[in-house]
């Protein structure tokens, strides 16, 4: 694959989604990423739903289909000692190591960073973090916007939080992984001092990138003694601003906080005298009459269509958005228009369409990702072509269950 990652290679070795997530955005800015799975079993994604019914074989997972794309697939049980052996072999042509075990599991199959060519990068992905008192717990994506500090800010004031529709914090963590995976790369290859030659070891536990986009909650509690709490789809120092309902079934999101936001607005209800009432002159006002100055636009958007709306906040310039569906970005002119969407050959199901590589790279267009690999698919391809081993050596390795 083209990118200015080529070149480089990659070995997954984790599970379900954070640190394969990783390898994957490395693998669409040009890598060569190898997911190493256990034999006969695989990735735990492999038995996550949706699944789809595939003609004399088990259903297949969409989950799979999406997380597993844009690598080569080999098996290897690296609790057995030749495994750990193959999988050094391995590790001597790469790059990044990226996995996200329970913190010591690694090194107790004496597969640590101390035990690998130290000019490896050594992706460690973990909910607690390598060190500290919670090291050693187990958990998932829960567990990081819990402890992170986002879980305590999603929902209604007056009701449970409520989780994010999506893993946030395995995303997000994936996400900073990379960007540091990158980042050391550069050092070790092109950096300056005592990085020149060297890979790094990256500790990044699911937690830390919550907590890093917590924007002014830990500085107000600091400096304020502020709890920060629930606010539902609001926000109490900005109105009007909510996810309004229209009358044909959406949620049109409308952000018209500022004076001249709110201004345009205004013109597009075509209610320029709120715009000069005494009680919304002002954001501080505003704010402080939220439900007011709220109702009073969802009253104005339950008359409409979400796309009435949607028309009359553009021609005025007022920011504006449906809350979209599935069925809608797969329908959205402007997705179309900018390939958002792409066609992934799946082995298995065939072409899938799914989300596009992100970010786009104008000098380097980014090909569309490679589908998910069968369990082992490219064993011969990696151990034979790259490692070396002899055909006798795979099929020995086969036959005992290494591989």
């Amino acid at each position: 694959m083209s990118g200015p990652l080529e070149g480089i290679r990659v070995i997954d070795v984790g599970t379900r989604i954070s640190a394969p997530f990783c390898a994957g955005l490395l693998g669409e800015l040009g890598a060569d990423v190898i997911k190493v799975e256990l034999p006969g079993q695989g990735d735990f994604m492999r038995t996550m739903g949706p699944f789809i019914a595939v003609d004399g074989a088990p259903d297949y997972s969409l989950s799979w289909s999406v997380e597993g794309r844009g690598r080569r697939g080999v098996t290897c049980d690296l609790r057995h000692p030749d495994g750990k052996d193959l999988f050094k072999k391995l590790a001597d042509h790469a790059d990044v190591v990226v996995e996200n075990f329970r913190p010591g599991t690694m090194e107790k199959w004496g597969l640590g960073p101390e035990a690998l060519d130290p000019c490896l990068v050594y992706v460690r992905i973990s909910v607690f973090g390598q060190s500290g008192p919670y090291s050693p717990r187990p958990g998932l994506d829960r567990l990081g916007i819990a402890f992170g500090g986002l879980l305590h800010l999603t929902g209604d004031p007056d009701r449970p939080p409520v989780r994010p529709g999506v893993t946030v914090s395995d995303y997000l963590t994936g996400v900073f992984a990379a960007f540091a995976a990158v980042s050391s790369l550069y050092g070790r290859d092109r950096g300056g001092g005592a990085t020149v030659g060297r890979g790094e070891v990256i500790d990044a536990p699911l937690y830390g990138a919550i907590l890093r986009i917590l924007e002014w909650t830990l500085a107000g509690y600091d400096r304020l003694g502020i709890v920060r709490q629930r606010e539902g789809n609001r926000l109490s120092h900005s109105a009007p601003l909510d996810n309004y309902p229209s009358a044909d079934g959406f949620f049109v999101c409308i952000v018209a906080g500022s004076d001249a936001n709110f201004s345009r607005l205004c013109q597009a209800m075509e209610r320029p005298d709120l715009a000069r009432d005494p009680r919304f002159a002002t954001l501080a006002e505003r704010a402080s009459r939220g439900d007011e100055i709220n109702g009073l636009v969802a009253e104005w958007t339950s008359s409409l269509s979400a796309e009435e709306i949607t028309v009359r906040c553009v021609a005025h310039d007022v920011p504006v958005g449906t809350a979209y569906s599935a069925a809608d970005i797969f329908t959205d002119p402007h997705m179309e228009a900018r390939g958002d969407l792409v066609a992934v050959a799946d082995p298995v199901i065939g072409a899938v369409r799914q989300q596009a590589p992100f970010p786009r790279l104008t000098r380097h267009p980014t090909p569309v990702p490679r589908g998910a690999p069968r369990l082992g698919e490219h064993n011969r391809e990696v151990w034979c072509d790259l490692v070396g081993l002899t055909e006798a050596e795979l099929t020995d390795l086969r036959d005992r269950g290494v591989i």
